[in-house]
């Protein structure tokens, strides 16, 4: 029987919100394994609620960080994080200090203290300057209170562990040195070191007495060093504040050289677009395998399949070594058994990889889990496109056999009822019940809200596909396997009219949003049917319909394209996949727009994204924000648990701007080709700089007239063609 609409479906690894993320405006760091969440303040508030903390893989290794002068919190004059996100920069001054009698001993706005902040291989680095500019010399106790509680994510999250290993901690002159045996035996050690010597170090307190002249400065540092292993390795060397931060930059200015620049005429769109390359660069791990973007802070900081994938996508035609890593690393943890606790099958590919205590003990699944239907096929299909894009032939030679068993998991495993399509159900109870990019409890229903009971056929899922065997088919001709690319291009032809009988819907004028165990269409109006006109399965007749129906009230808010329509039975421009409005989602949209020729549609959705993003903290799109209609001289309203920064969410801004400008780069030959570009109003012109294409690059310039585009070539390096279609 189907769940009733009144019912409240399972909560599963439930995120609870008692507090709004956005509205603390945490500053965020993040560098390698390790990120930090701090409040405006530099601080770490402790608390039930709290989700602020310094964390390294998937576990809180500071979970309080408080700092006082004469026994007061000071008060915040300013709180920023550069524009490569590489530091946090706060400004404090004392608060007005007064004794038992209540006299003033020290008024306010006479001590000026700047808080340095930045992460580098699992440490973090402070420095905090004191100067005066009282007239008088001053004695001044500050103090920085500590504390560890090695809390799991999942615990921070809600999740109730069923034990916790041992802890012990020490003092010394300048350091506090906390240590934790897990219940697995993974020793993880935090050294808290501060210099100058503090006064007394004790019941995690460093405090200094400071005596400071008129117009004097002091300079202190703390650094908190992780170190996690089974071993007893001796803690490594670490480096000044000011050498070890002078090392992060040189390697983030070469990292960033990697990717095309990209500069317009609005100083605010700049903003947008230098916030979202920060954020991707922040995010992007070294592993061995090669480059690999983190989903998202602070929930999901580590490698997730799905969002390595679409992050990829959206960025290829700027910055293909991402795509690279992405489809490196994916191949060489690909599943190759059947193992029902990870939801894994032979050729499938990783959802998610966690590190903490819980996921290594099996309290939650998500140790290495393989529970999303669509990493397999969007991987695929992202090795194609790198192909074309690059040309790296050793590469896939290298994930050529991992494409090769992904395409057979999708016609053995991924067809569970052998009808052709691809479905999802979870092995075991512990899995996720959805398994789609819209994985909550109640995300996949029918037109009177009742829940679709599994196996379940989303609609993307099958344009993933059928891209994917129409990219393997190029893929295999280039491997020399021409009977595996007809059949390919045969099965992606009648993929297509299956799909097509099966998925459209006269009365809805769209695609349904899934089909259900029973093979019951739901006939609920969602962005996936947006996201088929990026596959290609949609024909022509059928495009233009779909842009009209995305693009009107109903499913375009202002700010963006809704999961789903206005109207629909579980509509809630509040919840988290039920009308809200994802970037990652309107940008593969975007896209799809473009390939259908819309470029009014495109600009509508690259506008309504970079409007979003100018009104936010520090520009910067987040995971996910809430549906409501744009109201004269407002912003998006938040949704309170979004991650920020979100790795697709900022390829979300070139996955958009890249289909405005119809930009496509092919490797055989080397050429850039712009399709219909368009230019949001609110931009003049682009500059496109060091954009490679096979072995060379090209510098372009593109700048509006009326309501055509002029592409100007302003410098060529190699045998690389320029080509506009008009």
């Amino acid at each position: 029987m189907d769940q009733p609409l009144t019912a409240v479906p399972a909560i599963q690894f439930y995120i609870p919100a008692t507090a709004s993320l956005a509205e603390r405006r945490p500053r965020t760091l993040k560098h390698g394994d390790m990120f930090g969440l701090f409040d405006p303040d530099g601080d770490i508030a402790e608390g039930e609620a709290s989700p602020e903390g310094l964390y390294f893989r998937d576990t809180r290794v500071l979970s309080r960080l408080s700092l006082a002068i004469a026994g007061r919190r000071p008060i915040s004059l300013s709180s920023r994080v550069s524009d490569d996100n590489q530091l946090l920069t706060v400004d404090l001054t004392n608060a007005d200090i007064f004794d038992r009698d209540g006299r003033l001993i020290l008024p306010r706005d006479v001590i000026h203290l700047r808080r340095t902040r930045f992460l580098r291989d699992g440490t973090c680095f402070e420095r905090l300057r004191l100067e005066s500019f009282d007239t008088v010399p001053r004695e001044l106790a500050l103090t920085i209170d500590v504390a560890v509680d090695f809390a799991d994510l999942f615990e921070v999250r809600g999740h109730r562990a069923s034990g916790h290993g041992t802890a012990t901690a020490r003092s010394g002159p300048n350091d506090m040195v906390f240590s934790y045996t897990a219940r697995d035996g993974l020793v993880t050690e935090v050294t808290l070191t501060a210099a100058p010597l503090p006064a007394t170090v004790a019941h995690g307190r460093f405090a200094w007495r400071l005596d400071l002249a008129p117009k004097a400065r002091r300079i202190l540092e703390l650094r908190v060093a992780v170190r996690q292993d089974d071993s007893g390795a001796q803690a490594r060397i670490h480096p000044p504040f000011i050498a070890a931060l002078r090392t992060a930059r040189r390697k983030l200015r070469r990292d960033a050289r990697r990717a095309a620049a990209i500069e317009t005429s609005n100083e605010v769109v700049n903003e947008v677009i230098c916030r979202a390359a920060a954020d991707l660069w922040m995010l992007t791990a070294e592993t061995p395998h090669g480059l690999y973007p983190h989903a998202g802070i602070p929930w999901f900081s580590t490698v997730f399949g799905r969002d390595g994938l679409i992050t990829a996508i959206e960025t290829l035609w700027m910055d293909p070594e991402l795509a690279r890593g992405v489809l490196r690393y994916l191949a060489a943890t690909q599943a190759t058994v059947t193992d029902p606790a990870r939801d894994a099958e032979p050729g499938k590919i990783l959802h998610e990889l966690r590190e903490g205590e819980l996921a290594r003990l099996g309290e939650v699944p998500f140790g290495r889990y393989y529970g999303s239907v669509d990493a397999t096929p969007l991987f695929v299909l992202l090795g194609g496109l790198y192909h074309r894009r690059t040309g790296d032939e050793a590469t896939m030679r290298t994930i050529w056999p991992a494409i090769r068993a992904a395409l057979g998991w999708i016609d053995r495993h991924g067809d569970r009822d052998a009808d052709g399509f691809v479905e999802y159900e979870a092995a075991r109870k512990t899995g996720l019940v959805n398994q789609g990019w819209k994985d909550s409890g109640d995300s996949v229903f029918h037109a009177d809200g009742s829940l679709a009971r599994g196996p379940v056929a989303l609609a993307e899922v099958q344009g993933y596909v059928y891209a994917a065997k129409r990219e393997a088919a190029r893929l295999a001709l280039f491997m020399g396997d021409r009977a595996l690319a007809v059949a390919l291009e045969r099965a992606a032809e009648a993929l297509r009219q299956r799909f097509e009988t099966a998925f459209w819907s006269d009365e809805l004028g769209c695609y349904a949003l899934a089909l259900d165990g029973d093979k019951r269409p739901c006939l609920v109006r969602g962005s996936n049917a947006g996201q088929l006109l990026f596959t290609g399965i949609v024909p022509p007749e059928r495009a233009a319909r779909l842009v009209d129906l995305l693009t009107a009230p109903a499913f375009f808010s202002g700010w963006g394209i809704r999961t789903i329509a206005e109207g629909e039975a579980r509509y809630n421009p509040m919840s988290y996949h039920n009308g809200s409005i994802w970037p990652h989602d309107n940008a593969l949209i975007a896209l799809g727009f473009a390939r259908a020729g819309c470029g009014e549609a495109v600009l509508k959705v690259l506008v309504g994204l970079l409007d979003a993003a100018a009104t936010m903290d520090l520009r910067r799109l987040p995971e996910l924000y809430c549906g409501f209609r744009r109201r004269p001289g407002t912003g998006p309203t938040l949704y309170p648990v979004a991650c920020a920064p979100q790795a697709w969410a900022a390829g979300a801004v070139f996955g958009a701007l890249g289909a405005a400008l119809g930009i496509m780069v092919e490797a055989d030959p080397a050429a850039v080709t712009l399709c219909h570009p368009r230019l949001p109003p609110m931009v003049e012109q682009v500059r496109i700089r060091g954009l490679r294409a096979g072995e060379g690059s090209v510098d372009l310039l593109l700048r509006r007239h009326d309501e055509d585009v002029a592409v100007n070539v302003l410098a060529r390096q190699g045998d690389v063609a320029v080509r506009v279609v008009l």
